[in-house]
């Protein structure tokens, strides 16, 4: 996750602590702040179900009305939050499939608050009535994200439903009226990224606090969304877009906080921006950016998941690999595992990652970016992330450097 409103604009927002160490993030911040990235526990995403009233075309982990699972019972989920607390997670996200259709989700949520936990709602928001926003105040959610792949009918087309957009758009505005943080939830891809100037007026309009514009991932649904992927001169089209808008928002006086999602390549992106502006900020940006480490403390670090079954995985899109079941074991026990190769890996990778990621100039900010896109891609978790926009000139990439990896079987064909 790269905070634009944080790196680009210099803004205080809520998450610094966590994201870069800071302690001067504003409302939220923690006393909790690790010493270094790598020691952070990891955000747990929780599918809690699959049923979903939408039917989204990029639906990562293939959620529906008539899908089934084998979802943990109130008790057995009481046990899991009991073993999470225990563990000293920051925070779970609670998602699905639609959370909303999970009958105790209130009350799972009001057990995890109780319990010390920060407590995050992931929903398409077609479902917060005026009442259950009002709940979700009481209880104390930190933070509601609601998903919202452009206007109107854009949106409608990739939820699958007509309507959506509006229900949704119903939704927020009930969230805001009981005081309830909110934000939303953007996947860019072909069918939306011409409407990114629509999408920051609809911020605007709507009072929006928090915009999270997502990196597609092959990963459920998604996979058959390949040809709807951006290319590269798309995707840095796309961020020079959302950067512009951003400063605006900022130089306007607007709280907006803009971010982007599953693409650390963003951060460098940013970060040759200032260097080109001669930005006084670039240096303080690359100390954010290297703290963080991007993808080195991510997936199976600082970020964690547990799907509609019970299965634990490095992140929320990597269903092909199980790390262990929590009808087995508790997730403390599967995420602490030595043994377990896929983990060891994620943590050391630095001395797995191969192809021009091994010799990106800028691996310190980037960490290899997203290893499951990777795997995704070329069947190895340590192969170059293909979503990668910059190009061997940026990244410091010679002529000599990509024979060598030539030689050592480390040459990866990548799409443009």
């Amino acid at each position: 996750m790269i905070n634009i409103s944080k790196l680009y604009c210099d803004q205080i927002t809520p998450g610094d602590w966590l994201r870069y160490g800071r302690k001067d993030s504003g409302p939220g911040w923690s006393d909790a702040v690790p010493a270094t990235a790598s020691e952070r526990r990891p955000i747990v995403v929780w599918n809690i179900t699959r049923k979903c009233n939408l039917q989204c075309v990029h639906c990562y982990n293939d959620s529906g009305p008539d899908k089934t699972c084998s979802e943990v019972s109130t008790a057995q989920a009481k046990a899991v939050i009991d073993d999470l607390a225990r563990f000293g997670v920051p925070s779970i996200l609670f998602s699905g499939g639609e959370p909303l259709l999970r009958h105790d989700l209130f009350e799972l949520i009001e057990y995890a608050i109780g319990r010390g936990l920060h407590a995050v709602i992931s929903t398409n928001g077609t479902l917060i009535s005026a009442d259950k926003a009002r709940r979700i105040k009481e209880l104390g959610v930190s933070y509601v994200g609601i998903s919202l792949d452009g206007i109107g009918p854009i949106n409608d087309k990739f939820r699958g439903v007509s309507g959506a957009f509006e229900r949704a758009v119903t939704g927020i505005r009930n969230c805001q009226q009981a005081g309830v943080r909110v934000g939303l939830r953007l996947t860019l891809t072909k069918r939306n990224v011409q409407d990114i100037e629509g999408l920051f007026e609809f911020f605007e309009a709507e009072g929006i606090e928090r915009a999270c514009f997502y990196h597609l991932v092959p990963s459920g649904r998604g996979a058959a969304l390949a040809g709807e992927d951006l290319t590269h001169a798309q995707t840095r089209d796309a961020l020079d877009r959302i950067l512009a808008k951003a400063r605006l928002f900022k130089l306007a006086g607007r709280k907006t906080d803009i971010l982007t999602v599953d693409n650390h390549v963003d951060g460098v992106y940013l970060y040759r921006k200032l260097v080109a502006e001669e930005s006084e900020r670039s240096a303080e940006v690359w100390r954010l950016l290297t703290w963080n480490g991007g993808g080195l403390y991510s997936s199976g670090v600082g970020i964690g998941c547990i799907d509609y079954n019970g299965n634990v995985h490095p992140d929320q899109f990597w269903w092909r690999y199980n790390l262990g079941s929590v009808h087995d074991r508790p997730f403390s026990a599967i995420w602490t595992d030595p043994e377990e190769p896929l983990l060891q890996g994620l943590r050391n990778r630095r001395s797995r990652i191969k192809g021009r990621c091994r010799l990106c100039r800028y691996f310190d900010a980037c960490g290899g970016s997203l290893r499951v896109r990777a795997d995704a891609c070329f069947g190895d978790p340590w192969a170059p992330d293909p979503a990668c926009y910059l190009t061997d000139e940026d990244i410091g990439l010679e002529a000599a450097q990509r024979q060598e990896l030539v030689d050592a079987g480390e040459h990866f064909e990548l799409s443009p």
